[in-house]
């Protein structure tokens, strides 16, 4: 096992002594660390991001060679962690304290220090790992983030005299967000904008499942098993990269050997909505792309996409839309054009 230790304020000065221990080769902007590692110690990427009001973030996506022990720092009574696994599984523990709490794949998890002033993440030997974790520090002044940051701290920090770690329940949606995150190419101005604003969706996510959770009382992921939840994970992509195929409920239950109760308990699990409101949901935000994008003809969009007829499609196009599929082309074009 190696273990990073640091008492250092600050992730500038944490990810330079990480490239210290673990090598790999380090890039730093204004708000961003990027460590790169391909050694024998692991291969892959650990990632920092500072925000403004108090936000940042770390991500893990690396699959380690040994067990990887590292330690961030926290300041007690005023920090809480957000953390969410995409792939694998992490470990988290308080400081001086051998209690190991696990987060698994797709599953929520908050952490508030209020008394340790590190938490230690465990990755874990040949398991591929992606997982990030959006810390908040509700001490912050920023004007525009003081009611939100004393909103989490009432929840998460005020009374409590303990460490508090909550394990939640399993959100596929925050994945998908978490994916757009990674897929930033923009630079500069443009890209802060949209990173802080997918955070604060994250954030609204993880919240959200917390308080689902508690009114519940049911923070687990049903009868479903991880690699059952991973299957539905493949679904969800299948759906998504192909939203004009049939998708009759026994077609998906052959294609991943599922029944179809499981599939339906799955999407309801991590999207919230039956099979059929899914691919629907999927296949109007589609069409919407289609219609701003391209110059097919509203017929062309809703047969193309495996809709059963045009009025059925304009029915559920107004629904979503507030207005017909024709009238929402006309008004794109018109904004194109002035």
């Amino acid at each position: 096992m190696i273990t990073v230790n640091s008492k250092l304020r600050g992730l500038n000065l944490f990810f330079n002594k990480l490239q210290k221990k673990i090598g790999g080769t380090l890039k730093v902007t204004s708000n961003e660390q990027f460590l790169k590692i391909n050694n024998n110690i692991g291969k892959g990427t650990i990632r920092s991001i500072n925000l403004d009001g108090g936000i940042s973030l770390l991500e893990f996506n690396i699959t380690p060679k040994e067990d990887l022990k590292i330690a961030v720092d926290a300041k007690a009574g005023t920090h809480i962690n957000f953390v969410y696994c995409s792939k694998g599984k992490i470990s988290h523990s308080f400081e001086n304290n051998a209690t190991k709490n696990t987060v698994e794949t797709f599953q929520t998890s908050i952490v508030s220090n209020i008394v340790s002033e590190e938490n230690t993440i465990t990755l874990y030997k040949g398991i591929e790992t992606s997982s990030t974790i959006i810390s908040v520090n509700t001490a912050d002044d920023n004007s525009q983030q003081t009611d939100i940051n004393n909103l989490l701290k009432d929840a998460f920090i005020a009374g409590k005299t303990k460490d508090y770690i909550y394990l939640g329940s399993y959100n596929l949606k925050i994945a998908e967000h978490i994916k757009q995150l990674k897929s930033i190419e923009n630079k500069g101005v443009v890209r802060a904008l949209l990173t802080k604003g997918i955070v604060n969706l994250i954030l609204g996510l993880e919240i959200e499942q917390h308080k689902k959770d508690i009114n519940s009382n049911a923070n687990s992921n049903g009868s479903l098993t991880q690699n059952e939840m991973e299957l539905i994970k493949e679904l969800t992509d299948y759906v998504n990269n192909y939203p004009d195929l049939d998708h009759k409920i026994n077609v998906l239950t052959r294609k991943i050997g599922l029944t179809a109760a499981k599939i339906q308990e799955g999407f309801k699990l991590m999207h919230g909505l039956t099979v059929c409101e899914y691919i629907r949901s999927v296949r109007l935000k589609k069409s919407e792309e289609l219609i701003i994008n391209t110059d097919l003809s509203i017929s062309e969009i809703v047969y193309s996409l495996g809709f059963s007829s045009r009025s059925y499609f304009s029915k559920r196009f107004r629904e979503k839309y507030n207005c017909s599929p024709r009238d929402y082309k006309k008004k794109n074009k018109l904004a194109m054009t002035a």
